[in-house]
């Protein structure tokens, strides 16, 4: 779109979505989720054969964890599955995973959100799901699993969106077991993950874990599931490559969330490449650098051609305050991965904590490029504002914060770096007028 009309109708669409967001931020509970590329590449790949069975593009819909204990799993606008952490960490095996995968899938290409959500006519719910799928703000290295803030998991937008009907799930029951059986994964699994709930719904509410009540669970639902999954059982076959992304997703997660110690302990005697992973992760959060370095270079040894074992070395260099070597592990990451938003990310990080002028001007490239294919990642933004202040431009510094802020919710903040930016910036420049569009979205947000 070119010309003044479509520059202004860009602008005033810009304005209204954040509008929309900022005004679902407000009450929203703070959720954190868990951003690191290799386990959002293992979910893809575990979701890629159940996603061709539903006639769904690989790339359009991303599967994201949630950092929480509790079992549990949602779709949220339709693009996105969001998947607790407990629940991966409790499966025993890929296929129980995809099962989980195959029903969140099913709901999508049935049209129960796109249902739900025409019935309850409410923009602000929806972008209250918008901001479930996109507010996630790395408070460590954006590169790999990272805690960070989501907002809008529970409340209304929960009962009104996750709390499917019954027919709904038996339709998503269905729909999912064909779609394994299609794709060769043992849709016996399905019967198995339900049985995790098992009396989850005799419990005080208080009890339950979501799952119970956002996925309604009967004995008379399991026992449909499993016979209607012994049908199908015939057209099981076993996939290595599945098991290995299984093993790679949970033993990490397991490495980050776990104690340490445990995670020592599991894998002592182990010197395949995931145990090298398991035990780099481990010894870095307890913390012992030396330990957790030479791990990872174990890692880059064995799988040299692996952009996330160099991620992997790059994370652990930087956190032990070594930017010079973290830069040189982020670029080889980068050269064998370069389209992806959290390996750039780690890069643009790392060359920020170098700091030299030119280290500084290649940031802000780099960081540019990241947020481009991943626009909600708000440790992006707080990274380019520092780069934009380090290189003498305060002006853009506070733009991007007041951007940050205003995808983390917090509309105060916003406005307060928003105006700043306006006093430091020409008036109508780009800048400018991106400040001036958090400002109309912010008092958009406050008449809601």
């Amino acid at each position: 779109m070119t010309g003044r009309f479509g520059w202004q109708a860009a602008r005033a669409l810009a304005a209204l979505a954040a509008a929309a967001l900022l005004a679902a931020a407000a009450p929203a509970r703070a959720q954190g989720l868990l951003r690191d590329a290799e386990s959002e590449l293992a979910l893809r790949e575990l979701a890629r054969p159940l996603l061709a069975a539903a006639g769904i593009g690989a790339d359009q819909v991303r599967v994201l964890i949630v950092n929480d204990r509790t079992l549990n799993a949602f779709v949220g606008d339709g693009q996105h599955i969001l998947i607790h952490s407990g629940l991966i960490l409790r499966a025993k095996r890929a296929e129980e995973l995809q099962a989980v995968l195959a029903h969140e899938i099913a709901h999508i290409a049935n049209g129960h959100l796109t249902r739900r959500a025409a019935n309850a006519r409410s923009a602000r719910t929806a972008a209250g799901l918008g901001l479930v799928l996109s507010a996630a703000a790395a408070a460590a290295g954006s590169g790999e699993a990272a805690a960070g803030l989501a907002a809008g998991t529970a409340g209304a937008a929960q009962r009104v969106f996750f709390g499917h009907t019954r027919a709904e799930e038996a339709a998503a029951d269905q729909s999912g077991i064909r779609y394994m059986a299609a794709a060769g994964i043992d849709p016996r699994a399905a019967a198995e993950v339900l049985e995790l709930f098992r009396g989850q719904e005799a419990l005080n509410i208080g009890r339950q874990d979501p799952y119970a009540r956002t996925h309604p669970l009967s004995r008379e639902r399991i026992r449909m599931i499993e016979g209607f999954a012994a049908g199908y059982a015939d057209r099981a076959r076993d996939d290595p490559a599945a098991d290995w992304w299984f093993a790679l997703l949970q033993g990490k997660l397991g490495a980050y969330l776990d104690n340490p110690a445990q995670t020592i302990r599991a894998t002592r005697g182990q010197d395949g490449p995931l145990a090298h992973l398991r035990r780099a992760v481990a010894y870095h959060r307890m913390p012992k650098p030396a330990e957790a370095i030479a791990e990872a270079r174990a890692l880059v040894a064995a799988r040299p051609d692996d952009p996330y074992a160099h991620e992997t070395l790059g994370w652990i260099l930087l956190e032990s305050r070594q930017p010079d070597a973290a830069v040189a592990a982020y670029r080889r990451a980068v050269a064998l991965a370069p389209s992806e938003p959290l390996v750039l990310a780690g890069l643009g990080r790392a060359l920020v904590a170098e700091g030299s002028p030119g280290a500084l001007a290649e940031a802000l490239d780099v960081l540019e490029r990241s947020r481009a294919r991943d626009p909600a990642n708000p440790g992006v933004l707080r990274d380019l504002a520092t780069a934009h202040a380090k290189t003498g431009d305060p002006g853009m510094a506070s733009v991007v914060t007041a951007e940050r802020f205003a995808l983390l919710g917090r509309l105060g903040d916003a406005r307060i770096h928003a105006e700043r930016a306006q006093g430091q910036l020409p008036r109508g420049s780009r800048g400018w007028l991106r400040a001036e569009d958090i400002l109309i979205a912010a008092e958009a947000a406050k008449e809601r």
